[in-house]
């Protein structure tokens, strides 16, 4: 007999790494499949160590693992968790980074700068992963960076349908706190009906992280309920400042819609004593404590979207098309 042939399935696996299980386990429930059990540990001197207690051989596999503090720690459980399921001749691997990390790093602003976005993309590539899937990146180029597919998921739907719900009878206005966000702005206006658009004139010493310095207000935001939009809160300095700027604008409220609440130090002391009346964010990350326990703040979940866009990539299905051709 000169050949063989053999009738392969398809096989979907999810694996969830220790920064936040808890959403890796939503996305489960959605698509019906249970995060594959894992041993994980570190040892004395800070090595981490895992392995799959199940055979992973011929599976299209989907790591899902969010990258909170401390991030270098889960990049690095990341990067082996890639390499124990190529050693275990996983057919496809997937990384689903709810939150991108390093992204903030994306170009050079001065000489002798890294850019460490792209080192992010090429430590994946090198542990073996076949394609990303991430949400809300802090800015599009770096879907360039990774060489394979990249799925951009973008969250502006289940944040939109939130606040269409919640403040639908109300004059609107969009605004950016600042002109990087601008484009994003346009997004949420044309999602919204074409509400009018503003932003914060502000600026930012790059020798001075997370400290910024807002302006003024560019924009009719008079008498409207105002959705100050970006990707990211962090240590909520830059919303902070925006929302304070509008506040003497004579603006009605203030609501803040963001993807990713980070969340680092004074951020939620800030947000409370912010002039905002709710804090619209996902759980691509796990809130601390604290912001839980603030009342101004929403969580709303990516994981039903998340879901959607595995089963696509699985079947071979259209990413796209769950944003209208935006992803």
């Amino acid at each position: 007999m000169a050949s063989m042939s053999a009738v392969n399935s398809k096989m979907l696996m999810l694996f969830s790494g220790r920064a936040y299980p808890e959403l890796a386990e939503e996305i489960g429930k959605h698509l019906g499949v249970a995060p594959t059990p894992m041993s994980a540990y570190s040892f004395a001197n800070g090595e981490l160590f895992v392995r799959y207690q199940e055979s992973v051989r011929g599976c299209d596999a989907f790591v899902v693992q969010s990258m909170p503090a401390p991030i270098n720690e889960w990049v690095m459980e990341t990067l082996i968790m890639i390499d124990a399921l190529k050693r275990g001749s996983a057919k496809r691997i997937t990384v689903v980074l709810p939150f991108y990390p390093y992204a903030r790093q994306d170009k050079k602003h001065r000489g002798r700068e890294p850019i460490s976005a792209r080192l992010m993309a090429d430590l994946l590539k090198t542990a073996g992963a076949d394609r990303i899937l991430t949400v809300d990146l802090h800015t599009a180029q770096i879907q360039g960076f990774f060489d394979g597919p990249v799925d951009h998921l973008f969250a502006m739907g289940t944040l939109a349908r939130y606040v269409e719900e919640k403040y639908a009878d109300r004059p609107m206005a969009i605004v950016s706190p600042d002109t990087g966000r601008v484009r994003l702005a346009e997004r949420w206006s044309d999602r919204l009906g074409g509400c009018p658009i503003a932003f914060v004139h502000k600026t930012r010493d790059p020798l001075k992280p997370n400290q910024v310095v807002a302006h003024k207000v560019v924009g009719d935001v008079e008498g409207r309920t105002c959705l100050l939009i970006d990707d990211m809160i962090d240590t909520a300095g830059t919303i902070c400042s925006a929302a304070e700027m509008l506040a003497k604008s004579g603006v009605e409220d203030i609501v803040i819609a963001s993807t990713h609440a980070i969340m680092s130090g004074p951020a939620v002391e800030r947000l409370a004593a912010a002039p905002v009346s709710e804090v619209i964010v996902t759980n691509t990350l796990p809130l601390p404590k604290e912001a839980q326990d603030l009342d101004k703040i929403t969580t709303l979940s990516i994981a039903p979207l998340v879901a959607k866009a595995i089963w696509e990539v699985f079947n071979d299905g259209s990413v796209t098309t769950l944003f209208g051709g935006l992803s």
